[in-house]
């Protein structure tokens, strides 16, 4: 179970008690800054899994839109944020270095944007290997009940090689 909880048989998935942490929290965590940090809020995490709440693909501002739409495969950003996020929760609260994607797989859209879902984006991630030079996660990212995008990404840790 994620700490934190969450709710079972409602709210579309969404945790049901308050974030664990605020956005001021993930913007310590996440390398990406300013309106470039996806996440609003982190509502749950364990050693292997990482649920995190997003509320800017609502935003006319949020600088992944294209001619005024947020294409749904900008998801994956989403996700790859909340992998950085619990990178850093698992190194005590400490940033980490930022990784580089190396790879997605089996990565399966089941909508064509973001940005007209009214309520928000729920983040899931879970850590499928870890080592010194790069993680393997499988995501899926969430909203209005249903799952929007889901699938594998790896990621190369710099000087790691």
């Amino acid at each position: 179970m994620l700490s934190g909880g969450e709710a079972r048989g409602g709210g579309a998935g969404i945790p049901a008690v308050p974030p664990l942490l605020g956005r001021a929290a993930v913007q310590r965590l996440v390398p990406h800054q300013g309106a470039m940090c996806l996440l609003d809020a982190i509502a749950a995490w364990d050693a292997e899994r990482i649920a995190a709440l997003a509320l800017s693909h609502r935003d006319p501002r949020n600088p992944l839109r294209r001619d005024g739409a947020l294409p749904a495969v900008c998801g994956v950003e989403y996700a790859l944020q909340a992998m950085a996020a619990h990178g850093a929760l698992r190194a005590s609260g400490r940033a980490q270095p930022a990784g580089y994607l190396s790879s997605l797989r089996g990565v399966e859209l089941a909508a064509e944007r973001l940005d007209d879902l009214a309520g928000p984006l729920l983040v899931r991630a879970e850590a499928l290997a870890t080592e010194a030079r790069g993680f393997i996660y499988r995501f899926a990212v969430e909203g209005g009940g249903r799952r929007l995008l889901a699938g594998q990404a790896a990621i190369l840790l710099p000087g790691k090689e």
